[in-house]
């Protein structure tokens, strides 16, 4: 459908008279007889109550209603115009917005593959908001962000909240991870579930999944872990276990991708935890919500191929680099 097709009839002929100062020329030009221009004009005049053209010479002009009034339909053109454009932005993403929630985990495990979405269509705005997994299938629903990532397995239909859908990305192994200050840096043995409750732990406060899940598996095997500190924040945890001897449990390909953090199974060992994607079911999804979802399953199965689009360069600490190398080689710093 072309611009001309929805911009009203009446003012595309008020704007073809008067540039070509004469009726039969606008309508020669716009392919349409005089009578029928006139007919619309006569029209637009009665609406507006006022005469818009001033027909008592040898060519028609505008009179200063007129001159005010074609200043206000070319300015109504030029916005259509602009509207046409915006959609064509919009539709081949080089323009328009996506919101992303997500959790504190998921946002470690997942900014590859925003960064990633960025590089590709950096005219899209992208605004993150980081929450709880169970606030994020409401915000969902509400319409109140586009996307999810969320730390759990997919839903149920049944279970599910209402307009909801959800798709697994892939699964991550939790485990015990400590820093270069711990006693226990380097250990390649399990770490029982007794010897857990002796650890002094930072984890994530009760409104995340993560720490339910640690709470669970504590009930579960009978032990009371001591929480020394409670945070909102995977960075805080990160880095009070790199400069100090807490432990915490993190999902371990965060820990191989942190200089100076050291991973260990425990035993039982921990269930294995999902990342989630969330978005509505059905309805309108824009453009850019619709690449996201293709480009995160296009990323999902490059992790189980284990040719990511993006992958960070491993840590020498989390590679068990032995520490004399280390600071042979300058990556070791010590007081």
């Amino acid at each position: 459908m072309e611009q001309r097709d929805i911009f009203p009839r009446s003012l595309q002929y008020l704007i073809a008279i008067a540039e070509h100062g004469s009726y039969t020329r606008a309508a020669e030009a716009l392919y349409v007889s005089q009578p029928t221009l006139s007919q619309q004009i006569k029209q637009l005049e009665e609406s507006l109550k006022s005469p818009l053209l001033d027909r008592s010479g040898r060519t028609v002009r505008l009179t200063d209603a007129g001159e005010i009034y074609l200043q206000h339909a070319r300015r109504a053109w030029g916005e259509l115009d602009a509207g046409t454009r915006a959609i064509n932005d919009v539709m081949n993403l080089s323009r328009g917005s996506l919101r992303l929630g997500w959790t504190p985990i998921t946002d470690h495990l997942t900014c590859c593959l925003v960064e990633n979405f960025n590089s590709r269509y950096p005219g899209i705005t992208l605004s993150t908001l980081e929450m709880p997994a169970d606030d994020i299938e409401v915000a969902v629903a509400e319409d109140r962000i586009d996307i999810g990532i969320a730390f759990s397995k997919p839903v149920s239909s049944e279970g599910r909240a209402g307009g909801i859908d959800t798709r697994m990305l892939f699964e991550e192994t939790l485990c015990l991870a400590v820093g270069n200050a711990h006693p226990r840096a380097g250990q390649k043995e399990r770490v029982s579930s007794k010897e857990l409750e002796k650890e002094s732990l930072v984890l994530l406060n009760s409104d995340f999944a993560l720490r339910r899940i640690v709470d669970q598996y504590c009930h579960e095997n009978n032990i009371s872990p001591r929480v020394a500190i409670e945070t909102d924040s995977v960075s805080v945890i990160i880095e009070l276990i790199q400069s100090g001897p807490l432990a915490t449990i993190l999902p371990k390909s965060i820990i191989r991708t942190q200089c100076g953090l050291y991973s260990m199974v425990l035993a039982p060992v921990l269930p294995n935890k999902a990342i989630t994607l969330i978005s509505r079911k059905g309805g309108y999804k824009s453009p850019a919500c619709q690449t996201f979802i293709g480009l995160a399953t296009e990323w999902s199965k490059s992790r189980l191929e284990e040719t990511p689009l993006r992958k960070r360069k491993p840590c020498p600490l989390a590679e068990g680099y032995h520490e004399d190398k280390l600071l042979n080689e300058g990556l070791l710093i010590t007081k």
